[in-house]
């Protein structure tokens, strides 16, 4: 049994944090039926890299989701929403505020209809505020959380993301919030409830302690490259057959294994080295030990030192490296999925391994429309009825 079977989520929400949430609750059983316009579909589907016309950032991040097509700004399709969250458990919408109570869809209505239905609301800034209004994307998020003004090298701009980080991190803070709803429900017995989820907050939080050694110290992180300010050596080092590895010596002990390591172990004697900040203080002279020693041998060479020493190395790795990995092949972390439209694919595995209920991946992203007759019919609604509703362009 999946550790999720027998939840029902609707996922309304387009692109990629609230869709993901329903990737995730998919992955481990939920049984998801995603809803997308019936002309435009989700925007998602045309994102980015396709092949044979098929959108594969829909195939990954629309898996394990039956696909049905609905136009919730009409009256006959919000009257079938209703239907369907009659019995449902989630039910998650990206929509800007106040466009859902324009549809007379409000969660006070949801919630008249089903008291027990958890409702997760997604948006770039919160349902209040003076932006809530504004059109809402990761990019902003990855802009106005402070994560592109440290991000780069010192003399240069801040720099952004090349993916959707803030997205992927809303998506998986959304994904627990819904969790510990449908906890608190089943534990106490309650009702459903409200979540509001700014895509704004969630990447704030994982910037640590930035904000508390603001308000203590009045002092702001700049730009450091690849550097941290919190220990040293930390960056990427370059090997004499052109490969980049990535060194971290976040613990003390690292930090002197490496040392000793690279023939530089009068460094360790220094008042300066016994602390991680003070060491950050010292990074100039913390480089250029470890990067001339790493310019001079191999990757291959460099790597065993680093693992026999017990010092934390790793290699700079592009897609393919994962793929080819033998410790990502033993976790099976890209698997396998079989395609009707593609074949096989390789993708992303579910999160994570769970002894007695782990997830699996039964399908890939459907073409728009696939599901409308299965879920449909289970609404009640007929073949003549069905018609009629593609002819309005309901469905």
């Amino acid at each position: 049994m999946s550790a999720l079977e027998g939840i029902k989520v609707i996922d309304a929400a387009t692109l990629f944090a609230g869709p993901l949430m329903a990737t995730v609750l998919g992955d481990f059983g939920a049984d998801v039926i995603k809803l997308e316009h019936p002309k435009r579909g989700d925007p998602v589907r045309d994102h980015g890299a396709s092949k044979d016309g098929h959108g594969l950032w829909w195939k990954q991040m629309s898996r394990n989701k039956k696909a049905v097509s609905l136009n919730l700004s009409n009256e006959r399709g919000q009257d079938i929403l209703i239907k369907l969250i009659k019995d449902a458990d989630v039910f998650i919408e990206n929509f800007r505020p106040g466009t859902l109570e324009r549809w007379n869809l409000s969660p006070e209505r949801l919630h008249a209809e089903n008291p027990d239905l958890i409702i997760m609301r997604t948006t770039g800034f919160g349902q209040f505020g003076p932006y809530a209004s504004r059109p809402g994307f990761g990019t902003l998020a990855e802009a106005m959380s402070g994560f592109a003004a440290i991000t780069g090298q010192p003399d240069g701009p801040p720099t952004l993301p090349p993916f959707g980080l803030a997205d992927g991190i809303a998506g998986l803070a959304g994904a627990n919030a819904i969790l510990i709803a449908l906890m608190h429900r089943e534990k106490n017995k309650g009702k459903g409830q409200v979540i509001d989820l700014a895509l704004i907050e969630p990447i704030v939080t994982l910037m640590g302690a930035q904000p508390i050694i603001y308000d203590q110290l009045g002092t702001k992180q700049q730009r450091h490259g690849n550097r941290s300010v919190n220990n040293a050596p930390r960056n990427t080092y370059k090997t004499k057959d052109n490969k980049w590895l990535a060194v971290s010596t976040s613990a003390q002990a690292i930090a002197e294994r490496v040392m000793h390591l690279v023939g530089h172990p009068e460094v360790i004697d220094e008042d300066w080295f016994a602390g991680g900040v003070t060491r950050a203080q010292h990074a100039d002279e913390l480089d250029a030990y470890v990067g001339d020693w790493i310019a001079e041998r191999n990757f291959d060479e460099v790597v065993k030192a680093f693992e026999e020493a017990e010092a934390a190395v790793a290699p700079i790795y592009d897609v393919e490296d994962i793929f080819n990995d033998p410790q990502f092949q033993a976790l099976d972390t890209i698997t396998t999925v079989d395609d009707p439209d593609l074949g096989k694919l390789r993708m992303q595995n579910v999160l994570f391994r769970m002894s007695d209920t782990p997830g699996e991946i039964k399908w890939a992203g459907k073409p728009r429309g696939t599901d409308n007759e299965e879920v449909f019919s289970e609404l009640g609604i007929d073949d003549d009825e069905l018609s009629s509703l593609k002819d309005e362009g309901v469905i």
